[in-house]
């Protein structure tokens, strides 16, 4: 007797739907950005922040980030369908309803501002900054090849945030290590830009790539991993780090060298891994190697 298929459970369902949704923001690339927040926050709090601090600090770096991505989604879901490479995005097949993706975006958005009430009032006031950066890069890419900066300064805003839930006030070190993520990000996003150069020049898409050329486009990257390491290894004096600092920094700095390595002009075939695979490694090694300099020596 032959076996039957059984619908999926409510429950089985909903999960499904939920790592769906997750796909779409990618909620996988979260470690970007995250790691550097958290080491912002540990700066300013002198080691662990309250509890409390740290679970808003948590929910706020959460909306904003799947926030951005799921509007970026949606902002861009008709250059996507052009695109041969994105053109099987979730919104493009039709996988995700457009008012679906609107619904995370509302979602994730509120979660923010009601992490931001939760914290102090700088945060309330900042908001409409961070907001408006979310808002804007995604429609960058249609009028400034300057968007991978954007895309870096919205994602820059991450640390910078995180310090100032904490201590409520806008200090020197925050600004510091918000650009070093600004310029490590918009470096990557221009390796990662590379391979749709051919597209974007064909769609009036702009972006350093298509505006500067593939091979100038890698050594902006590269300059701009160069100033990140910069301000990287400034805050080693300014917030009196120890040697494990420096030691991830020497990781990191050769993992980023890996990276300009897998890439040139004739071979774009590692792009992917340059700028997602490799950057989410430098990411996670800076944690560590941060983490264990601020509280074991």
């Amino acid at each position: 007797m032959g076996s039957k298929s059984h619908p999926p459970s409510a429950l089985g369902a909903f999960w499904g739907r939920l790592r769906t949704y997750g796909e779409l923001v990618m909620f996988s690339h979260t470690l970007f950005s995250l790691p550097f927040s958290l080491v912002a926050m540990f700066w300013a709090a002198k080691g662990w922040p309250p509890a409390r601090v740290f679970f808003w600090i948590i929910v706020a770096l959460f909306g904003a980030r799947n926030g951005a991505n799921a509007l970026n989604r949606l902002v861009d879901k008709d250059i996507d369908a052009k695109n041969p490479r994105t053109a099987g995005r979730h919104i493009p097949r039709g996988i995700v309803k457009e008012y679906e993706a609107l619904l995370i975006v509302l979602f994730c958005f509120a979660i923010l501002v009601v992490a931001a009430f939760s914290l102090n009032p700088l945060c309330v006031k900042l908001l409409p900054v961070a907001i408006f950066l979310f808002v804007i890069y995604s429609y960058t890419k249609r009028f400034t090849w300057l968007c991978h900066v954007i895309l870096g300064l919205a994602c820059g805003g991450a640390p910078v945030g995180a310090w100032i839930a904490v201590t409520g006030k806008i200090e020197w070190p925050a600004l510091l290590i918000g650009a070093a993520v600004m310029f490590w990000v918009a470096g990557f996003d221009i390796i990662y830009g590379c391979q749709d150069v051919e597209f974007d020049v064909t769609h009036g898409i702009h972006s350093i790539p298509a505006r500067f050329g593939v091979k100038n486009a890698l050594r902006i990257s590269a300059a701009f991993h160069g100033i990140s390491m910069g301000l990287l290894f400034y805050l080693y004096f300014l917030m009196n780090m120890g040697y494990l600092y420096l030691v991830g920094l020497f990781v990191i700095s050769c993992f980023l060298y890996l990276e300009h390595r897998l890439v040139s002009p004739q071979n774009l075939k590692n792009v992917t891994i340059a700028s997602y695979d490799i950057n989410q490694i430098v990411s996670v090694a800076f944690f560590i190697f941060s983490f264990l300099d601020i509280f074991i020596l």
